[in-house]
């Protein structure tokens, strides 16, 4: 995969939860996943959101607001040095973790959006994720003092609304500049490097498969096998050992 690396001159990235689980931070879909809680389905469901939106904050407490005392894992760090390197061009992530971010790179587009912004769904006020960590830790501490521990508390605005994190929930469209920018960069990669991801969720999943028909090569690295196993030009199944040769 290396060779395939030192021949490339724009090389993509495109990141999945497996990327983070080495920091970490706990797969959506795995046997800890934010998927087996009570309520699942409702989480990231924009119209429970609406009715209800301690479902979300409640479920999210340590798995999103948790994120600000994580730290970029080997992967970040190698996707980095890649660019440093002047190989790299961007990261394209399904994760909604800012891990990327965090590690310096300069081209991160977030397709499934990201809680780096959250505005109120009344009149639109914007708060960054810092602000709103902030006012959660605030109203937690304001709860407990009332006697009220065991309650979720929600981020409100000025206004009355409630906030909500950027991140496209079930029922929204995909953040389209993202995409867009996504979309026009795995048309350019002559290789695509999918990290931690087994391509299933569209359309997403669809970005590697525009790479390799417009003659881009695919490098997988991934712990179970993905729907284009077939077509990759090099497969890994351990990001670690992965990064580690990256990063030298």
């Amino acid at each position: 995969m290396l060779d395939l690396i030192g021949k490339a001159d724009r090389i993509v990235a495109f990141t999945g939860a497996g990327v983070s689980t080495l920091c970490g931070v706990p797969d959506f879909r795995g046997p800890q996943g934010l998927y087996r809680q009570k309520d699942a389905e409702r989480i990231f469901d924009i119209d429970w959101f609406e009715r209800d939106p301690s479902i979300y904050y409640r479920g999210c407490r340590e798995l999103v607001y948790g994120l600000k005392d994580v730290k970029p894992g080997p992967v970040h760090r190698a996707l980095k040095k890649l660019e440093d390197d002047g190989r790299l061009i961007g990261v394209i992530t399904q994760n909604i973790d800012m891990l990327h971010q965090k590690a310096g790179s300069s081209n991160v587009w977030e397709i499934h959006g990201t809680p780096a912004v959250h505005h109120c769904r009344r009149c639109g006020a914007a708060r960054t994720f810092a602000e709103i960590c902030a006012m959660i830790e605030a109203g937690e501490k304001s709860l407990e003092a009332a006697g009220r521990a065991g309650e979720t508390f929600v981020p409100r605005c000025g206004c009355g609304g409630v906030f909500k994190p950027d991140i496209t929930f079930f029922g929204e469209a995909l953040p389209e500049a993202a995409f867009m920018s996504a979309r026009e960069a795995a048309l350019e990669a002559d290789l695509m490097l999918v990290l931690g991801t087994s391509l299933t969720v569209y359309p997403a999943a669809g970005l590697p498969e525009l790479a390799l028909r417009r003659g881009g090569k695919v490098a997988i690295v991934n712990g179970q096998p993905t729907m284009l196993d077939d077509h990759a030009a090099a497969i890994g199944r351990d990001l670690a050992e992965f990064a580690s040769a990256v990063l030298g």
